[in-house]
């Protein structure tokens, strides 16, 4: 029977992936590639190349690149980069997210306090770094001829709307309809796009925020159906599908993984 999640020859391109989220889908896609390969990018270049290390000595192809997605003019050195070793890319995964690389002190302050220059943490990374990527790599996917598959990671912020979160909610949600629209403009071309929206997630990033707070934690919790935190390759698997040949007639939707935490929206 044919594998139905083999990715065949793609090359996939997975943004901040050098740790949580982005680390497990790209070691999801790495072993699906078969003969493609996986460009793993993150703000942090060790990162980055420790996660494709990874990848290769499980017998898969990757690079590891540095680039600040919030920037297009690094996204398109390394999208360059990217397929002059590997090949065009194939599948886009933003994942880079939360408040960017290097986020403004004042972002714990009320969003009406502050201003752009705050408030770019947030939409810089969410917002123009979906757009940034997507726009460096749909010349070379429409080139191929052949199927392509766009996946961004948002959060249930953009859903929902989370109190004291309403720039992050803000980017999220306009980075889902940006997928909307460019899975409508090209489904001609066989190429897919679609958001994963996730909710708490056991990364760094959220296990610096509880600090080992149990407590919190279970309050946290007691909102989802199933009451534990998001594991990175819950988010994967998710990813892995909608990559692959299994889901070609699937595009312009928001799929949440999310515990049931959003179960009515």
């Amino acid at each position: 029977m044919t594998d139905i999640l083999d990715l065949g020859g793609r090359v996939a391109l997975v943004t901040g992936a050098g740790q949580g989220v982005g680390r497990q889908v790209a070691l999801h896609l790495g072993a699906a590639l078969n003969s493609g390969g996986v460009v793993v990018n993150d703000y942090v270049l060790d990162r980055a190349e420790a996660v494709a290390a990874e990848i290769r000595a499980a017998g898969g192809k990757a690079i590891g690149v540095q680039a600040d997605v919030s920037n297009l003019e690094s996204v398109k050195a390394m999208v360059a980069r990217g397929q002059a070793e590997l090949g065009p890319i194939g599948v886009l995964v933003n994942n880079a997210g939360n408040a960017g690389a290097n986020p403004s002190p004042e972002l714990a302050k009320p969003f009406w306090e502050t201003g752009p220059d705050v408030w770019q943490s947030f939409i810089g990374v969410n917002f123009y770094g979906v757009m940034n990527c997507t726009a460096a790599v749909i010349p070379g996917m429409i080139a191929r001829n052949a199927p392509g598959r766009i996946i961004t990671i948002i959060s249930d912020a953009g859903r929902w709307g989370d109190a004291n979160l309403e720039i992050y909610a803000a980017s999220k949600a306009g980075a889902a309809g940006f997928m909307r629209s460019v899975a409508r403009t090209l489904g001609r071309h066989q190429i897919t796009a679609n958001s994963v929206a996730i909710a708490l997630t056991a990364t760094p990033a959220v296990e610096r925020t509880l600090k080992g707070d149990q407590e919190r934690l279970k309050r946290q919790m007691e909102r989802y159906i199933i009451r534990r935190p998001g594991q990175p390759g819950d988010v994967a698997n998710m990813v892995l599908f909608l990559a692959s040949d299994a889901s070609p007639w699937i595009t312009g939707q928001v799929y949440p993984v999310n515990g049931g935490f959003t179960l009515a929206l």
